[in-house]
């Protein structure tokens, strides 16, 4: 809620006397009674002076607003209540609501390109959550109200982009939609849709496979009838819904793209970079070193390790963004899905880059080996940076590997590629302390963070520094405005119930500890278990002996296979440790067995 008199913003007072303006704006004239007003401030519970604090706050906002001395205030008494009238085209609601509409007109009759023009002037008007600032019931479901049509106007404007040819574009944005609104089917569909516009099917069906899941999960329902039909058509490569032309994510003109003879369409395939992406510094100048200083016949390659919710992919994304230059060709990108289900074949990994690359579909050989020849004689003399994220292991990654000296690849993993051909190996680690603490205070805020700074470095310290225990927890905060930080410490100090608390919408810890659980071996999975019950984080390899009840090499080799694929590490030969979160989780299972 913010006001303005000509070039300077009014003080409009507490967040109570900001609900009272909010409702009578809302209200366009009509008047609303004391005794709604007071409801819609208050609730079911108002103070004993209730009222008399309500006439207060129509005093103050009629000072605040009056335009001068000589005219009464725009806040006026009617009957047992107050009124307001705006001129139009004040208020931002009003006019986005005109757009909107004006929007779905275009629409209608088939002026696409205005329709989109005025969507996006109806969404440039927002400035954060409507009626942020504001207290009570009524507030809190206006919130909700305009929060719907802002996401309406978008997921329209969405649709709009990929009809328009923009696919590209619009990808990057229904990735953190979807995540925000991962039970909205529409979202999921357009998201499946402009994947597989932008020549990643196997993405597009990831996203179909996710979403079932997570219905089935908390609803207990399969995907409605319109996503399981763009399912099964993305399945058969459907050819009608490719769009008329090749997208390369620029403004759609009257004909298709051109090329020179024998050039490459410049590709670009990552996704955004985190706004807040914090710390990482000897990392981000390792990794930018190494990858475009690569020279001479052999492709650079290089792995990135880490445990699940370290932040591999963030770090992967954000130095790819920050290289776009050294790579002039191009960026590709493919998520291998390695934790997943179902990973991604090899096979189709190709067919998704070749199509990006403007290799025909129809003429894209059957045959692994001749369509892996095929993707390395289109990367020759080109210079493109390779993004194979969430790998499995070396088999998945070696048939994506360019053949000449001027491609780089980074690839992410949990576990460490064992027979890759490898530049250089980066084992990323948890956040060092005030780099957690600045994450954390990215997304909470500074002004919470420095009323609280002992509780907020014991929040972090409680979440072990893991990048995705931290983002939930703060995420968790902001959702929460009445909480304090000291409120969430304590709340994650209790080691019964720390990993349920670190759940935010579709973001845990705990499942994305599953994922690297779920891929371990029986034997593994029973060292894992076992091990986590003992008395500490720490241990030796005779200790681990001990507890498996296994000779000491014995124990070596399937402790030692646990450090490779990310779910225990190693500080120093025949030295173990857990992560405090996956001790936890480990724990949980053996008392759950």
């Amino acid at each position: 809620m913010r006001a303005w008199q000509g070039d300077k913003e009014l003080n409009l007072g507490s967040p109570q006397q900001r609900a009272v303006l909010g409702a009578l704006l809302l209200h366009e004239g009509r008047a609303i009674t004391c005794d709604a007003l007071i409801a819609a401030i208050w609730g079911q519970d108002p103070p004993l002076r209730a009222l008399s604090t309500l006439r207060t706050y129509a005093y103050r906002l009629r000072k605040v607003l009056e335009a001068d001395r000589s005219r009464p205030g725009v806040v006026v008494s009617v009957g047992t209540g107050y009124a307001m009238s705006v001129p139009k085209g004040a208020l931002d609601v009003s006019v986005f609501e005109e757009r909107y509409a004006e929007a779905e007109k275009a629409r209608a009759e088939g002026d696409l390109t205005r329709a989109r023009a005025l969507l996006a002037a109806a969404l440039g008007l927002w400035q954060g959550d409507a009626m942020d600032g504001t207290a009570g019931p009524y507030a809190e479901a206006q919130r909700d109200r305009l929060g719907d049509r802002r996401l309406s106007a978008l997921q329209l404007k969405l649709e709009l982009d990929i009809e328009l040819g923009r696919a590209t574009e619009a990808v990057a944005d229904l990735v953190v939609l979807s995540a925000a609104h991962p039970l909205r089917e529409s979202l999921s569909g357009l998201l499946m849709l402009a994947l597989y516009r932008c020549g990643r099917q196997a993405e597009a069906l990831e996203v179909f496979d996710r979403t079932r899941r997570l219905l089935a999960e908390e609803l207990g329902i399969a995907p409605g009838g319109e996503l399981r039909e763009l399912h099964r058509r993305i399945l058969t490569s459907d050819p009608e819904l490719l769009p008329a032309r090749l997208d390369l994510g620029s403004d759609p003109g009257p004909s298709p793209v051109r090329h020179e003879e024998g050039a490459l369409p410049r590709v670009a395939q990552l996704p955004a970079d985190l706004y807040d992406f914090t710390g990482r510094d000897e990392e981000v100048a390792l990794l930018t070193e190494v990858l475009k200083s690569g020279s001479g016949q052999a492709t650079t390659v290089v792995s990135l390790s880490g445990k699940g919710g370290v932040g591999k992919t963030a770090l992967a994304i954000h130095v790819a963004h920050l290289l776009s230059d050294a790579f002039p060709d191009g960026q590709l990108y493919i998520d291998l899905c390695g934790t997943g289900v179902r990973p991604v074949e090899p096979t189709a990994a190709l067919r998704e880059f070749l199509c990006a690359l403007g290799h025909p579909d129809p003429a894209i050989p059957e045959d692994p080996t001749q369509r892996a020849a095929l993707f390395r004689s289109l990367m020759v003399n080109r210079r493109m940076l390779v993004i194979l994220d969430n790998a499995v292991d070396d088999t998945q990654v070696r048939p994506l590997l360019p053949g000449t000296g001027g491609c780089a690849v980074l690839v992410t993993s949990r576990a460490k590629p064992a027979g890759l051909p490898t530049t250089r190996r980066v084992d990323l680690d948890v956040l060092k302390s005030r780099d957690a603490v600045r994450l954390f205070t990215e997304i909470v805020g500074e002004e919470r963070v420095l009323a609280e700074p002992e509780a907020a470095e014991y929040a972090v310290v409680l979440c072990g520094f893991l990048p995705l225990a931290v983002r939930i927890a703060a995420s968790r905060l902001v959702s929460r405005p009445l909480w304090t930080i000291s409120s969430l410490a304590g709340r994650l100090a209790d080691e019964r119930r720390r990993l349920s608390e670190l759940r935010f919408g579709t973001m845990t810890v705990e499942a994305t500890f599953q994922l690297g659980y779920e891929r371990l071996g029986a034997a593994q999975a029973r060292a894992f278990r076992l091990l986590t019950n003992l008395e500490t984080a720490s241990f030796s390899l005779p200790v681990a002996a001990a507890a498996l009840d296994l000779e000491v090499l014995d124990a070596e080799e399937i402790v030692e296979s646990l450090v490779d694929l990310g779910m225990l590490d190693s500080p120093s030969p025949s030295r173990y440790r857990f992560h405090e979160l996956l001790r936890l989780y480990g724990r949980n299972l053996a008392e759950q067995s």
